[in-house]
């Protein structure tokens, strides 16, 4: 579980990136979630945008994409969704 102080120095990184992965209007697939693995596992910080056609609640889609991918919510703001977890072998973000 991450920290206030944790979440603050991840949103600030993740100011700088550019959404990885879009949502469209038929979710959250099995597809998708293998990609968003690997993804995370090389990249550790990554935005998802949430389109404009995709009518669920983005607090129930950040959590259900981040149950899936073990991985952590950094922050749900408008329609973006910043995740967080741990890389296993490419770990460059040293959390504070």
């Amino acid at each position: 579980m991450l920290t206030g102080k944790q979440k603050r120095f991840l949103r600030s990184k993740a100011h700088n990136v550019d959404p990885t992965f879009q949502i469209g209007k038929a979710g959250v697939n099995d597809n998708m979630v293998d990609q968003l693995v690997d993804i995370l596992e090389n990249r550790e910080l990554i935005k998802i945008h949430v389109l404009q056609n995709n009518f669920e609640d983005k607090n129930d889609l950040a959590q259900e994409v981040s149950q899936k991918t073990n991985s952590e919510i950094v922050q749900v703001i408008g329609s973006m969704i910043v995740l967080y977890k741990e890389s296993q072998d490419n770990k460059t973000i040293e959390l504070p």
